[in-house]
């Protein structure tokens, strides 16, 4: 069927035992076009009662009724149908010729040009997609530029510091919290106790007040 090679590239053929119906696909985006539907009239109902023959004929009739039904939806009603199908179909498609495809006119059509949007692009369309894709990679590029860690303390070994109350973000050694001004635990001195007597003593002090021991 030289036809076919004529026309898109992509169909699906719907025929059923009850008739033929084809749908061609944009070669360039797969948008569709459903052909009319054709009634299988000549020799559907024979090759029907066949199958059905076959099916209660015993050994084989399985497989007989799978070939009746098969010649059913098959054989010159279809190759007819599908050529009516495709001369149907071509009206709604248009064909480039330096690329051959055929695509749909709505979307993949340069009328201008008279080619498909592959061989010659619509200069607004195209203009507008490379100005989209050149803002993309300039947000990309200016923020790769842009230092977002100024404000971390790399040299800080102690990790994150928050205030246990309302969960804000403490510096390294900070004692309150600015937002709330809850003590924070981490800063805080820690008590000392005399090694020798168990006294308390001062942050500083070297030896007990209380028994002399050194600290």
């Amino acid at each position: 069927m030289s036809t076919l090679i004529q026309f898109v590239a992509n169909h699906d053929d719907l025929s059923t035992d009850k008739g033929f119906q084809f749908k061609f696909h944009c070669d360039r985006c797969r948008n569709g076009y459903m052909s009319r539907f054709q009634p299988n009239a000549m020799g559907i109902a024979n090759s029907l009662l066949h199958a059905a023959s076959s099916l209660f004929g015993g050994f084989g009739g399985a497989e007989n009724a799978a070939y009746h039904l098969q010649r059913a939806v098959g054989g010159k009603a279809h190759d007819s149908a599908m050529e009516t199908a495709v001369a149907e179909g071509k009206q709604h498609f248009k064909h480039c010729t330096r690329c051959g495809h055929w695509v749909c006119p709505e979307a993949c059509w340069n009328a201008a040009a008279g080619l498909c949007e592959d061989c010659a692009p619509d200069e607004q369309e195209e203009l507008r997609a490379q100005q989209a894709q050149a803002t993309s990679e300039q947000i990309r590029t200016k923020t790769r530029e842009q230092d977002y860690t100024k404000a971390i303390d790399f040299t800080n070994r102690d990790g994150l510091v928050q205030c246990p109350n309302c969960q804000a973000k403490l510096a390294p050694g900070q004692k309150f919290c600015p937002q709330c001004g809850t003590p924070n635990a981490a800063a805080q001195p820690k008590e000392r106790f005399c090694t020798g007597c168990g006294a308390s003593l001062k942050p500083d002090q070297k030896f007990c007040a209380e028994c002399g021991t050194k600290n």
